[in-house]
């Protein structure tokens, strides 16, 4: 006996011709329509768009299949039984058969499934990649140009796809020819040069060798140049691969902290935002620059100078939660020079924020206004500080930081921060703030 899922139309919207609302009122908005049980993939029991079957004979869709493989299974779902290969052959007669069924009950609102394309197999991705690597040696920009387009495309087909090129190898392939081009010349070879890191936003965590070569000197400068002169595409690529670099080994930061002008572009980022991507990304490149322990006091001394305390106040007001959290960060770490700390000081804004964002963003906001205040403290005016802070009400914040929990290291700057407040609570410097936390959880 043949068993049937259900197909339920949807209610279809009015119609023009006199054709289609007749047969709008031949069909009831609520009909069901049964669907062959081999039509319904196993896993998600829904219509299958692209059948494949395994070496048990068992047919599943494909991308259903692929997540359960991916997820460390070695088994066909439906058996049990082990896999001898994990082969996925394409059912042509099958998926034939379901989109001639879609044909045939188009007038219940079915769409036809297209047919999927083909993945690309490793053998492709090789071939490929060699030619990219022999036009890149002859720094033949149009036949690189080509080969990209192939990349982009089958990127674009499938995430598949894309797990397929990054396993062979394809980011620092590309990364090799980025630097080779950019060598040459930025401005000869920008349109291939862009068309690369857009390429490498979507192959992130990028490889060893591929950061090998994005972290040349020549690399760098390109990114830094088309941060300063390009569109915004090219600044948002540039930028995320940058972040990306930093993020992966600290030591490319000194590389690029040692090129001319890197400060003032990413300072503009911030005081005049563009993108809201793009500021989120240079506050990270920031605060690996600020971070990286050879080169970090030069360029918190630079950043400050330039004003990036008040920017970062100013974003921190009313930023979202991620970009508040970065800004915070980078502020924190600016603490640990003295002209970030002279900075702060005279900045009517900074503990009334400071101390508003305690228990308010999440959790790591709070460690890092915490940890700033700390620091203010530690390194500064004292006095002067505990009866600034005091005045906005950070005591009782500090007290709930600990009734509700936090990270050991905050702990204990809170605690010692709750010492040496105490003394001047008697003399009539303590704000109470009137807000109800009665509510506030553990989780942020």
């Amino acid at each position: 006996m043949m068993v049937f899922g259900y197909w339920r139309r949807k209610p279809n919207s009015l119609k023009d011709t006199h054709k289609k609302k007749k047969q709008q009122q031949l069909l009831s908005s609520n009909v069901e329509l049964l669907i062959p049980n081999n039509f319904l993939c196993p896993i998600s029991l829904d219509l299958m768009k692209d059948p494949v079957t395994l070496s048990t004979g068992f047919t599943y869709d494909r991308s259903n299949i692929e997540a359960w493989l991916q997820a460390g299974n070695f088994t066909c779902p439906v058996t049990n039984q082990l896999l001898n290969s994990f082969d996925l052959i394409p059912n042509h007669n099958l998926r034939k058969m379901i989109q001639d069924w879609c044909v045939e009950n188009r007038n219940f609102g079915i769409q036809r499934i297209p047919t999927p394309k083909v993945p690309v197999s490793p053998t492709e991705v090789s071939q490929l990649l060699s030619c990219l690597a022999d036009s890149t040696r002859s720094l033949d920009q149009y036949e690189c140009w080509d080969l990209l387009q192939k990349i982009k495309k089958w990127g674009n087909e499938s995430e598949r796809n894309r797990s397929c090129m990054v396993v062979n190898g394809a980011s620092s392939v590309l990364a090799s020819t980025f630097d080779a081009f950019a060598t040459d010349s930025f401005q000869r070879n920008a349109k291939v040069l862009e068309e690369i890191l857009s390429i490498l936003n979507w192959m992130f965590p990028l490889d060893v060798e591929s950061q090998i070569y994005l972290s040349s000197n020549n690399s760098l400068r390109c990114m830094l140049w088309f941060l300063r002169c390009r569109d915004l595409s090219s600044k948002q690529n540039s930028i995320s691969v940058l972040k990306e670099l930093l993020s992966s080994d600290q030591q490319h930061a000194e590389t690029l902290a040692s090129i001319e002008g890197v400060n003032e572009i990413l300072y503009s980022f911030i005081k005049d935002p563009i993108c809201p991507k793009i500021s989120k990304d240079s506050l990270m490149v920031i605060f690996h620059l600020v971070s990286h322990p050879s080169s970090s006091e030069n360029i918190r001394s630079s950043l400050v100078k330039m004003g990036l305390i008040s920017s970062l106040i100013e974003i921190i007001i009313d930023a979202e939660k991620s970009t508040c959290e970065k800004a915070l960060v980078v502020f924190d770490k600016l603490c640990d020079c003295e002209e970030g700390r002279e900075e702060a000081y005279i900045n009517a804004l900074t503990w009334p924020v400071l101390v508003k964002k305690i228990l308010r963003v999440s959790a790591a906001a709070t460690d890092y206004s915490v940890s700033a205040i700390w620091k203010l403290n530690k390194y500064g005016r004292k006095e002067r500080v505990m009866v600034d802070v005091l005045q906005v009400g950070a005591f009782q914040k500090l007290v709930l930081v600990l009734q509700l929990g936090c990270s050991d290291e905050t702990k204990e700057k809170a605690t010692e921060l709750l010492k040496q407040m105490n003394p001047y609570r008697n003399n009539g410097f303590e704000c109470i703030e009137s807000v109800d936390f009665k509510n506030l959880k553990r989780s942020f």
